[in-house]
């Protein structure tokens, strides 16, 4: 049990260190998403149950969904024909 709480408490420290320094939107929210979803074992590990399930179910499902809706509005990424040439580039295919 002791083992779970720190393990859940450095998950949650080293994904909101993720979500502010990551610069694609997409990734800083689902790092957000694993901050908040190990809040919720730390909560569940101290006993409050009711607490960790609102977290679980408000704020890493449905105001998530809100801010994945947005970013996907607002297409704030690279445009995709400049990630299309960046896949047609040889260097790209070496691996595969």
């Amino acid at each position: 049990m002791h083992n779970l709480a720190l393990f859940s408490a450095s998950m949650a420290l080293v994904g909101a260190v993720m979500v502010i320094t990551r610069r694609v939107a997409v990734h800083a929210l689902l790092y957000l998403v694993v901050t908040l979803l190990a809040l919720a074992v730390v909560l569940a590990l101290l006993g409050a149950d009711f607490a960790a399930a609102l977290e679980v179910i408000i704020y890493a499902g449905a105001i998530m969904v809100l801010f994945v809706f947005v970013i996907m509005m607002l297409n704030m990424g690279q445009p995709d024909t400049a990630r299309e040439k960046e896949w047609l580039r040889p260097r790209a295919w070496l691996g595969p």
